[in-house]
């Protein structure tokens, strides 16, 4: 990959004159038309402008178009790079960003990452275990201390607010925090390792990231962030801060607005693969293709890949339980956060059995092959498999 230049893909439907668009955001994404009165400038100002490199025929009629930027034109963020890649043009038709080329000192790397993450819980060789709060809504900072206590002490690696509570009057997020750090470290004592408490952080703007270091500073050992709907802008801010020295984990909300279209938009990889990656996000969140959510699996795959380039933790969600443990070990090896939230709270023996069921799952599976059913002992596994099945 060019060090000095940014390559876009675009993918323009059929009946798209896809030459005459690529070039249309070539000029019209840089520096644009000039007059005579820059004519004494000319040389200067076409090296702002981008370059269509390719034009290919797909199957289907679509074509696809490359188009390669100046790194110049941007300031080594996210923000002015979305902008000038796809900005004022997302509004001029039928046009998708479908991959993204940057140099690799583009932007942030994580501040922990996976190793990080490992190095700080003391575990090795295995995926990671995280659950969800659950319900989402309505629970006091009591309550998640008393959810926190079952599931810490049977062993659970990452737990996670859900991502649709904010900072509320019922649950105030500095109060949630203060009420689970104790179990926090009563389980530690217990198990041997630090949990991590991804602590949901919303906000305006200008308060997010005091917020984040009050949080840091009164022992939140992990944060999450809807970086959709706050901006990578925020993401960043918080990855760059040397106050806020732990894990970052990025939730997807959002993204299907953003990528959802066929025609429109830029694609999942992009924008939970490359540009979180850019961002400096040490885990991202995204929905497994066995989950839940409709995804694809190679979009899946593609994401998967493009964090763990740059040591960026893959967290699979949204129906994950302990039955899909070997199709999810087949497809990710050890180095995957398996989160779930009802594959945990749900667990027909509780929340507790259901963080074991997924460690029995790991001591068991053989990556690819399907639980049977009638060869699981009793116990906390076989009692998942009862409840949602294998794969």
């Amino acid at each position: 990959m060019s060090t000095t230049a940014v390559e876009v893909s675009y993918r323009f439907p059929p009946g798209v004159d896809a030459r005459r668009q690529a070039q249309a955001i070539a000029v019209g994404q840089t520096a644009g038309s000039w007059d005579e009165r820059f004519r004494h400038r000319e040389a200067q100002l076409r090296g702002y402008l981008a370059e269509v490199v390719a034009v290919e025929a797909l199957p289907d009629g679509a074509h696809l178009a490359r188009v390669r930027f100046p790194l110049a034109n941007v300031a080594g963020e996210i923000g002015s790079l979305l902008t000038m890649i796809f900005g004022k043009y997302s509004l001029a038709g039928p046009a998708k960003v479908v991959d993204l080329r940057l140099p690799a000192d583009y932007g942030l790397r994580p501040k922990l990452g996976l190793r990080g993450i490992r190095e700080r819980l003391g575990v090795q060789g295995r995926p990671l275990v995280m659950a969800i709060f659950k319900p989402a809504l309505g629970l006091s900072a009591q309550d998640h201390a008393e959810i926190l206590r079952e599931v810490a002490f049977a062993g659970l690696d990452v737990i996670k607010d859900d991502e649709i509570l904010p900072d509320l009057p019922e649950a105030p997020t500095l109060e949630r925090l203060r009420a689970c750090r104790p179990v926090i470290e009563e389980a530690a004592r217990a198990t041997g390792k630090e949990l991590l408490y991804a602590v949901n952080l919303s906000g305006r703007a200008d308060q997010l990231l005091a917020q984040a270091r009050r949080l840091v500073a009164e022992g939140a050992n992990a944060l999450l962030l809807n970086v959709l709907p706050y901006g990578y802008a925020v993401l960043e801010a918080l990855a760059a801060d040397p106050q806020i020295d732990v894990p970052i984990f990025a939730h997807p909300a959002l993204a299907g607005a953003l990528c959802g279209a066929p025609d429109y938009g830029l694609d999942y990889g992009v924008v939970l693969g490359t540009l979180m990656a850019h961002a400096g996000a040490d885990a991202v969140l995204y929905p497994a293709h066995y989950g839940s959510l409709p995804f694809a699996a190679a979009t899946e795959a593609q994401i998967r890949d493009r964090l763990r380039a740059r040591g960026v933790f893959p967290v699979p969600s949204a129906g994950i339980h302990p039955g899909v443990v070997p199709r999810v070990l087949a497809d990710y090896g050890p180095d995957v956060v398996l989160n779930a939230g009802a594959g945990v709270m749900d667990h027909p023996q509780g929340p507790a059995a259901g963080v074991r069921a997924f460690f029995e799952a790991l001591e068991r599976a053989v990556p690819g092959e399907p639980f049977r059913l009638e060869e699981l002992p009793a116990g906390p596994l076989r009692a998942a498999v009862e409840r949602w099945g294998g794969f």
